[in-house]
């Protein structure tokens, strides 16, 4: 385990495995890491893990009409989740491209957004 790095959060008391490191440094060079605070009513029922692949989905504000056409959106892959011991909420952090950084932390500060759990099959 010396010179390897965590590949997913572990628990205190938590089961070290050799797939729970690697050698990876994330974010990578060309990588960002974006957190978001969700609500239950913006992420799935499932209990989310690391390296799993979402859609972060820019919904309508309250009272305004549905989008026409394809909502936008960003892929990330979850690198960690957590619930916040202030507010409640899942804490999720997401890998994404550098370039779509922004975008995305500017997204999800309108707290109009959902968050979409792809296939887990590879």
């Amino acid at each position: 385990m010396v010179g390897q790095r965590a590949a997913m959060d572990i628990s205190a008391g938590g089961m070290l495995t050799p797939g729970a490191f690697t050698a990876e440094v994330v974010p990578g060079a060309s990588e960002s890491v974006v957190g978001v605070a969700l609500t239950p009513a913006q992420a799935p029922g499932l209990a989310l893990r690391y390296g799993d692949k979402v859609r972060v989905v820019v919904t309508p504000a309250q009272g305004d009409d549905l989008p026409a056409g394809t909502p936008l959106s960003n892929d990330a892959t979850i690198v960690g989740v957590h619930t916040s011991e202030e507010t409640g909420q899942t804490v999720v952090d997401l890998l994404v491209p550098k370039a779509d950084a922004a975008v995305l932390a500017t997204r999800i500060a309108t707290g109009n957004i959902a968050l979409i759990l792809d296939s887990r099959e590879r």
